[in-house]
């Protein structure tokens, strides 16, 4: 039998990828459900009533009007959720809302400007109807910064988190524990990831990845900064206004751009692959002036990849990550 999937997106000042998302998302969709609005600790980012500055909710309400013929989308606000200053305490609850109103077999979470290859969520689907046994699905990813054409990966991307959790089982008396990570428990409390867990799903012997799209604009990276300046549960991001001045905008140590308050191998690499159609089609309104959001000027990013020290310096740190991690696993387990 077909899965039917619910998929969950939380989305706070989300555009122009999350219209374009909801497009990539809806044939392949049994219900699509956005919650919307900022979480308490970052208010400052959106309008005294809690709602997106960008007009993300105003989309959201033109999408349902004009491109939801099927009724598929279901937009939750805070005050759907009993939340009557109008702000999520947290995106634990924003995750929980979504998995509350959820119908579907499947709950696959989505952040705004995450999308696949429309033939790999074919494939994708393929496999739940093959093994309805699975209970969850984890992706590895590739993550594009400061445009459509440059990667950044390294230690966290390879070997600290090198797969997201996004796609569960659904059902009577299943709940959403956490959001960080992604954790759902069956009706006996069980962790879907310790039953039938496929953890890097393929087509045609290929990796399947998520594309994250989460670097392209300054806005998604300025955003980040702005949020991670003022949560309350880390504070390990508190000093990414620097890292958006040297790292992001200026590149000043290309090998160590990670968004974290402390050195981490993290470099660039030029991404080869294929977009989604409907990224295609953002990247010519972008380019165009159709969609009026600022790009970052991507020169010195084309530069750095066509020098030849840059690249072999990069691949070498990717031979020898790997005899990193495995000799530090060594120590601490001895």
């Amino acid at each position: 039998m077909k899965p039917k999937i619910t998929f969950g997106i939380l989305a706070l000042n989300a555009q122009p990828f999350l219209a374009a998302n909801l497009r990539a998302l809806y044939s392949f969709a049994h219900q699509i459900i956005v919650v919307e609005g900022a979480v308490r600790s970052a208010n400052r980012l959106a309008t005294p009533e809690g709602h997106s500055s960008d007009g993300t909710l105003e989309m959201l309400r033109r999408f349902c009007a004009e491109e939801d013929p099927q009724h598929k989308v279901e937009v939750v606000l805070a005050q759907d959720a009993g939340y009557t200053d109008g702000l999520w305490p947290e995106k634990d609850e924003m995750s929980q809302a979504y998995a509350e109103r959820a119908t579907g077999d499947w709950l696959w979470q989505v952040d705004a400007d995450e999308f696949y290859l429309p033939e790999d969520m074919v494939a994708v689907m393929a496999m739940l109807e093959r093994d309805p046994a699975i209970t969850a699905v984890s992706f590895p990813y590739l993550e594009f910064f400061g445009g459509f054409d440059a990667l950044i990966t390294g230690k966290w991307h390879l070997h600290e988190h090198p797969s997201f959790h996004r796609l569960f089982r659904w059902g009577p008396g299943y709940s959403y524990v956490s959001h960080r990570p992604p954790t759902v428990e069956d009706n006996r409390g069980r962790d879907l990831r310790s039953l039938h867990w496929v953890r890097e799903p393929q087509r045609d012997g290929q990796t399947i990845y998520l594309r994250h799209y989460s670097y392209v604009l300054p806005k998604q990276a300025r955003q980040k900064v702005d949020y991670y300046a003022t949560v309350d549960w880390t504070d390990e991001f508190r000093n990414n206004q620097r890292w958006y001045e040297e790292s992001y905008i200026d590149l000043r140590n290309p090998f160590f751009l990670g968004e974290r308050g402390f050195p981490i191998f993290q470099w660039l690499e030029r991404f080869k692959g294929e977009h989604p159609p409907e990224i295609q089609a953002l990247r010519q309104q972008l380019e165009s002036g159709d969609i009026p959001h600022a790009e970052r000027h991507s020169e010195d990013i084309q530069h750095l990849l066509e020098t030849g020290w840059y690249r072999m310096a990069t691949a070498l740190l990717r031979r020898l990550l790997p005899l990193y991690w495995r000799l530090r696993k060594k120590l601490t387990h001895d």
